[in-house]
């Protein structure tokens, strides 16, 4: 028998669904669609030029979490952002540096790294050891990014995944060597630490907003105005429903 919960999920998704399809195919189809401003998106595309005029590196850092776990959309958001930059790393010859702290990642990554290149048909500029394992706990994951961060000739530091409270020693690492830092996480607890340190932000939802915002992937968008769509809905039938309650 069907519960309560599980008709109104149903139901959910059967307006999500044909929405983000018709949205998506009016991007498709060439739509100009406006989506609100958001800096740390539009910093990250002149990062690799940047690294490569300076001719240091890119250190794309994936977080602490992992696939196949509750850190799995924080990781895949990283992921998608990791394949934008790839793209631009076989343009401009500068190849980045990548650091997973889940071993299952790092085949994960490198496929989404080689991906980049070959869609760019630079495929020889590619090197599998760009993608680094550090260790397979928080601690040593940053650990190992200090490390990198201090010791390596790194331009810039772009943080999107899961992540704990081990981001503030990579983080002030970072500040520490003057580097440039955008991060993008979905756990409040450590936003102080983020706003102390990074010069651009993803906040909670905009993380996931990558392929819209970098790739424009027409998927991508139409989620984000489906999303948009579904809350003005559910801010409609709140109110109805209040105003039905209060009235009647």
């Amino acid at each position: 028998m069907i519960t309560e919960e599980q008709s109104l999920t149903l139901a959910f998704l059967l307006l999500f669904v044909p929405l983000m399809l018709f949205f998506a195919s009016r991007v498709r189809s060439g739509r100009q669609v406006s989506l609100r401003r958001i800096p740390a998106f539009e910093a990250l595309p002149d990062l690799m030029g940047r690294a490569a005029e300076s001719g240091q590196a890119l250190h794309v850092g994936l977080g602490s979490g992992g696939v196949g776990g509750e850190d799995t959309a924080s990781t895949l958001a990283g992921l998608t952002v990791l394949s934008y930059l790839a793209e631009q790393a076989a343009v401009f010859d500068c190849p980045p540096v990548v650091t997973v702290a889940d071993m299952a990642l790092l085949p994960v990554a490198q496929d989404v790294l080689r991906n980049g290149y070959l869609r760019q048909n630079r495929l020889r500029g590619y090197r599998p050891t760009a993608v680094r394992f550090l260790g397979p706990s928080a601690t040593v994951y940053a650990a190992g990014v200090m490390d990198v961060l201090a010791h390596e000739r790194i331009m810039a530091n772009a943080m999107i995944g899961a992540m704990g409270n081990e981001y503030l020693l990579i983080g002030e690492t970072g500040a520490k060597h003057e580097i440039n830092q955008i991060v993008g996480t979905s756990n409040v607890g450590i936003l102080p630490f983020v706003f102390a340190t990074a010069d651009e932000a993803l906040i909670g939802e905009e993380m996931f907003a990558g392929g819209a915002y970098l790739s424009r992937l027409p998927e991508h968008i139409g989620c984000l105005l489906t999303q948009d769509w579904m809350r003005l809905l559910l801010a409609g039938v709140i109110l109805v429903g209040v105003v039905w309650q209060t009235l009647f």
